[in-house]
């Protein structure tokens, strides 16, 4: 198979969606790896490195899509690239389509078959494609709250983890999932009082046996989230429901409840955000603030640590890759029950409920197409 990686081009992303490892393993198989020029020079890989594993150099991304049979990117293809889509080629990459319609109704348009990172699903209800960026997600909302909490960011000026004798700050953290568990072991670390609130009541307890002391646990609804927003200086949204958009759980009203220079950080915000004032910013401009509460709301974290990032999302997305170069989509997705999972649109026919329910489209069953 013949398989291009374009440089992403959205704000401020630095990642590649494959490593020149990744690509040398591509080669070993007898595919073709072609690499838009530079594409890799954000997170540390330069051009000679993936020659050196066998990958062949093209100057523009309008060259990658018209060559490749299996597009392989990192972020959601943007206007500029969706002309360049054709139809029956097979785009590997995070959508979130629930959290944009104008992106659902062009991949429609385009024929292409995309299967989306974040909807590739093991049986165990487990997202192994959204796992790695959701780690780092989780950890970077800590330290990029702690940061915005300091006076001159407009934050309340509090440390973290205090000192001996003034109280650390409160750290709430809505979701006990990746995002959350990440976020409380950097918050818990640094020194941080930390509740993490979820309605799974088993996550919870597993959570409160492996947890350290200084975090605790707490069954969210809304009366709670309610009463804790007024205490607390940084409060983390790290709440997915798979392929879907995020339930608002901060709504406008509460912000005339927290205390000035409060700082919200919304990991959920590529699937629409847990937080009613969310919206997406970029690492450019990464925060607003509304009734004197940050917001901090870019919908790319991990891109700002992308050596880390790309490592992390290559080592998870190599596999399935592979299988799709192997035996082509439609064999892989037959045979692999987590790749079928990640089949979003397909020839112009969306296959995934909750992208359809999103936007009142039409649905078709994925087995109409895999037989």
């Amino acid at each position: 198979m013949i398989i291009g990686i374009p440089k992403e081009i959205k704000n401020n992303e630095n990642r590649v969606a494959l490593t020149p490892a990744g690509a040398k393993e591509f080669v070993k198989r007898g595919h073709v790896v072609y690499l838009q020029t530079n594409a890799g020079e954000g997170s540390g890989f330069s051009d000679e490195e993936y020659i050196g594993a066998g990958a062949k150099i093209l100057s523009s991304a309008e060259e990658i899509f018209a060559i490749a049979e299996m597009i392989m990117k990192v972020k959601e293809p943007i206007e500029q690239e969706y002309s360049l889509i054709k139809k029956d080629q097979l785009v590997f990459t995070y959508f979130h389509f629930a959290s944009y319609e104008p992106l659902a109704h062009a991949m429609i348009k385009t024929g292409a078959v995309c299967l989306a990172y974040e909807t590739v699903e093991r049986e165990d209800r487990s997202l192994p494609l959204l796992v790695p960026m959701s780690e780092v997600a989780g950890r970077m909302a800590i330290q990029e709250g702690a940061k915005y909490l300091e006076k001159p960011l407009k934050g309340r000026g509090i440390l973290l983890g205090g000192v001996p004798g003034v109280m650390p700050a409160k750290v709430l953290i809505l979701g006990g999932g990746v995002v959350g568990t990440n976020a409380a072991k950097m918050a818990a670390g640094m020194g941080a009082d930390v509740i993490i609130a979820d309605v799974n009541i088993n996550r919870l307890r597993y959570l409160d046996d492996v947890m350290p002391k200084n975090v605790r646990t707490l069954v969210s609804n809304e009366y709670v989230l309610r009463e804790l927003v007024k205490t607390h200086d940084l409060i983390i949204g790290g709440v997915l429901v798979p392929g879907a958009k995020a339930p608002k759980l901060i709504t406008r009203d509460m912000l005339k409840t927290m205390r000035p220079g409060t700082v919200l950080v919304d990991v959920a915000v590529d699937q629409g955000g847990c937080i009613e004032t969310c919206k997406p910013t970029t690492h450019e401009n990464p925060t607003f603030i509304i009734d004197d509460v940050v917001h901090y709301c870019v919908a790319n974290m991990p891109g700002a640590v992308p050596y880390t990032s790309t490592l992390a999302l290559t080592n998870s997305t190599l596999p399935y890759a592979l299988k799709l170069a192997g035996r082509g989509w439609k064999n892989a997705c037959k045979e692999n029950a987590d790749l079928e999972k990640g089949l979003n649109v397909i020839l112009g026919k969306v296959v995934y409920k909750a992208v359809a329910d999103a936007f009142n489209l039409p649905y078709t069953d994925v087995k109409a197409f895999l037989g």
